[in-house]
């Protein structure tokens, strides 16, 4: 019966699309999704959601974070503790990201894009290895994208007493759990795609569609 199937055989209609802050997973996600008809859904949409559904005893960590201020947050923490304790990287919520998918009907196919899919949590729900792929921004590429926060600015951020320790903190962050995400992607023998500052979107357009073997 369809309900007591494993998940990777209920989910082999959906790709994923994980990686780096700022890698353009959600750019790639939705043109993929324009191009073949495909469902989006974006976990970035649903983190209040998931945050509001989460009790205490399943997600610890979110609970701390929901009750520190912003200089708790991004400003007073090092970068390290910030990665450590961070409930998403800590996977808190998936199982939510993993209820939704299974109640969406599966035709038609479905494509999930995040920073929040991390590689041993989706490994098990792959009926197929080319299902899955992490973006992993270079060096250069994330510095660019700390110059376009410093110039545009992040609204959280902004709201803390010291912005520009916050941003370094953030980019520091988030250099750590691109190469986390690199080091447990290859060690779980998954696909991954380095996004640097030569590479157009449609590039990265055709680089996902082949990693898909679309």
């Amino acid at each position: 019966m369809a309900g007591t199937a494993e998940p990777s055989t209920r989910l082999r209609h959906v790709y994923w699309i994980g990686g780096g802050s700022g890698a353009g997973k959600s750019t790639i996600a939705r043109r993929l999704a324009d191009r073949h008809g495909w469902r989006l859904y974006a976990t970035d949409d649903v983190m209040r959601d998931h945050a509001a559904r989460a009790t205490a005893e399943e997600a610890p960590f979110l609970h701390q974070f929901l009750a520190m201020d912003m200089d708790e947050r991004w400003v007073n923490r090092s970068p390290h503790v910030m990665l450590e304790t961070f409930h998403w990287f800590r996977g808190e919520g998936f199982g939510l990201i993993v209820e939704d998918l299974l109640s969406l009907p599966q035709e038609p196919c479905v494509i999930v894009e995040g920073f929040r899919l991390l590689p041993h949590l989706v490994r098990p729900l792959l009926a197929a290895p080319e299902h899955a792929v992490w973006l992993l921004p270079t060096p250069g590429f994330r510095q660019a994208a700390v110059r376009s926060r410093a110039v545009h600015g992040e609204g959280f951020v902004r709201r803390t007493s010291d912005p520009a320790r916050a941003a370094r903190n953030l980019a520091e962050r988030d250099r750590m759990f691109t190469t986390s995400l690199h080091g447990e992607a290859e060690r779980l023998q998954l696909r991954t795609i380095q996004v640097d500052t030569t590479m157009t979107e449609d590039d990265l357009v055709e680089q996902v569609t082949t990693a898909f073997r679309l």
